[in-house]
């Protein structure tokens, strides 16, 4: 009988130790709260450098330098583009058996036709 009142006052010195110990690394932190609102007016910066002489830097089509890049990234080495039509941008290079060719759409993106 007596070692278990030794032990529950064991138990309870040490859970009386650890509720000491952790109340001042709680305390460090303040509870900050706070709520930042930011506002942002998109049409205001839009119109800001707009002109009406300026179109946009968008082009609707596929860039032949974006095609070679997507083709270097593709595997082809010593990439050309040796056709831009309305519809395509075809790219060629050299793979790993030799000269091969790749077609892009020419939209915007440049998706891959045929390889």
């Amino acid at each position: 009988m007596t070692s278990l009142i030794v032990k529950a006052g064991v138990a309870a010195l040490v859970a009386l130790a650890g509720l000491s110990a952790t109340a001042p690394t709680a305390a460090a932190a303040s509870p900050e709260i706070g709520i930042q609102v930011q506002y942002r007016d998109h049409d205001r910066d839009r119109d800001r450098h707009w002109r009406p002489d300026r179109r946009p830097d968008r082009r609707p089509g596929c860039a032949p330098w974006l095609a070679e890049r997507k083709a270097d990234r593709m595997g082809l080495r010593r990439t050309r583009v040796v056709d831009v039509s309305r519809r395509t941008v075809t790219v060629v290079g050299f793979g790993r058996r030799g000269p091969d060719r790749v077609v892009f759409a020419n939209v915007r993106g440049c998706p891959l036709i045929r390889r």
